[in-house]
């Protein structure tokens, strides 16, 4: 017997301000990942800005499956002295 992965969508328009990853169907039946956090759920769109600060936009139809994500730990700078 295999693994069956279980895809939900369990984003609600409550989660805005938090760090969510989006999965999402694209056009051509491919899917991609974002992560970031959920700026805005306005008119059927989601959107999410990413670490680097640039915005996606996401239709809530082609959402496939989502869920809220820990937040980012801060980035260390240099290595850790032992």
């Amino acid at each position: 017997m295999g693994y069956v992965a279980r895809l939900a969508h369990s984003l609600a328009p409550r989660d805005i301000g938090r760090r969510a990853t989006v999965r999402f169907r694209l056009p051509d039946g491919r899917f991609r990942d974002i992560v970031g956090v959920l700026e805005s759920w306005r008119d059927g769109v989601l959107v999410l800005r990413r670490r680097d600060g640039s915005v996606a936009q996401v239709d809530e139809a082609d959402v496939v499956a989502s869920r809220i994500v820990p937040q980012q730990p801060p980035r260390r700078r240099g290595s850790p002295e032992s």
